[in-house]
């Protein structure tokens, strides 16, 4: 089967090295907000403070072309997703604990102080949903968390 990563929509700022239109599109709250209200979104949510939304055309124009759309999203998009496409496959992927998560953050140096305890206490409520899912991996080690992902997706993909 052919796969395709869907971009999300952010209004966060770019992080250094990050490419408009290629990993994330990123916009202003003004243009986030009339794109909600148009439902243009599959599905969005507010996390950390930032808007993230997953563009609806491109997601069902890849689908209607055959391929099996990966979106890499959080814990309550998955929750709309689930709702308008029973059919959707879902996977959380964690970290081995919030320390690790925390050490993880840390490390990216792009998160002020506020940001990183926003994202733990976020952390500690998404890790709670983890069982509304249909697959948990822990990343804990990259190569074996993404052969599983693999395994899942071979298991799971139409023919």
């Amino acid at each position: 089967p052919r796969t395709w990563l869907s971009v999300s929509a952010t209004t966060r700022r770019p992080r250094p090295g990050e490419r408009d239109g290629v990993d994330y599109f990123f916009l202003e709250e003004d243009e986030f907000a009339r794109r909600a209200d148009a439902g243009e979104f599959l599905e969005w949510a507010e996390v950390h403070g930032k808007r993230y939304g997953t563009p609806r055309g491109r997601v069902l124009e890849k689908m209607r072309e055959g391929y099996d759309v990966l979106l890499e999203i959080d814990v309550q998009g998955a929750g709309q997703v689930r709702e308008r496409m029973p059919e959707a496959v879902t996977v959380f992927v964690r970290t081995p604990s919030l320390r690790e998560l925390e050490r993880r953050l840390r490390e990216r140096g792009t998160e002020s102080e506020e940001e990183i305890a926003e994202r733990m206490r976020n952390a500690r409520r998404e890790n709670r949903e983890a069982g509304s899912f249909d697959y948990v991996i822990t990343n804990d080690e990259l190569s074996r968390a993404v052969d599983e992902l693999c395994a899942i997706y071979e298991k799971e993909s139409r023919p």
